[in-house]
């Protein structure tokens, strides 16, 4: 009596079952629950470019990330924030430079759903490299419109930057508030701004704290006006004017 039975092959130690558990660092935009082999190389090299950021080898992180923003499945305009850190000089300590305000300008214009997000970055780091005019003035250009003028934050932002830019330069650096000069102009514009942010966000602790600040300076001695002074040359030409003083009748 003959059997059909067959032998089955030998299992090699290197065979393994196919897993499709793959494990990855950080979430990946567009993440598809059934990758495919493509999908798993960019996200480990996403990996790559966020976990060499956190060891901050910058050089490493800027290398993968110029691969992968040459890829067709990536948006790299929609990692703008990892593209502002790459940018750093030391990711351990926050600075600005003018490549990453340049970068974020760009970036306002190109990327219109963040444009929010992107202004407030801007702002921000105006601030860092001790540009306050130029980011009053990109808030002003900005703010009239919309979406801008509905978001709060912003206006509180412009709202500050108008209490520091009021300070004279000679009294910028005074600690004590009684002992500061403010121009009462650019306190207008900043109760302006602040009244607006509080009306859209009525629980804005900022907006309401600067609110009760700028009327205790309103009252005190230190305020000036500008537009209500003469200018040098007026008052120059004033004081050389020759004094004609009145005759006393005499009475005869």
């Amino acid at each position: 009596m003959t059997s059909n039975f067959e032998p089955e092959p030998p299992t090699f130690v290197f065979e393994r079952p196919y897993n499709n558990d793959h494990r990855f660092l950080f979430a990946f935009p567009n993440e598809k629950k059934m990758p495919n082999a493509r999908q798993i190389q960019l996200q480990r090299l996403y990996d790559i470019v966020n976990l060499s950021v956190q060891r901050d080898d910058l050089p490493r992180a800027r290398r993968a990330w110029s691969i992968l923003a040459r890829c067709k499945e990536i948006n790299w305009k929609a990692m703008w924030r990892l593209g502002i850190t790459l940018l750093e000089n030391d990711v351990r300590v926050m600075e600005s430079n003018p490549h990453k305000i340049d970068f974020l300008r760009v970036m306002l214009l190109q990327l219109p759903e963040e444009r929010e997000r992107i202004l407030a970055e801007l702002v921000q780091h105006y601030i860092l490299a001790g540009r306050y005019r130029d980011a009053l003035d990109e808030l002003e250009f900005y703010l009239p419109s919309f979406p801008y003028r509905d978001n709060p934050v912003l206006h509180v932002y412009a709202g500050l930057l108008c209490i520091f830019i009021a300070q004279l330069p000679e009294s910028a650096g005074a600690n004590e508030v009684g002992g500061t000069t403010y121009d009462s102009n650019s306190l207008s514009r900043a109760q302006i701004f602040l009244e607006h942010a509080k009306a859209l966000d009525p629980h804005n602790i900022v907006a309401s704290e600067f609110l009760y600040k700028l009327h205790s300076i309103s009252q005190g001695p230190g305020l000036l006006s500008f537009a209500s002074h003469d200018s040098e040359d007026e008052t120059h030409a004033k004081r050389c004017q020759p004094s004609h003083p009145k005759r006393r009748r005499s009475n005869f």
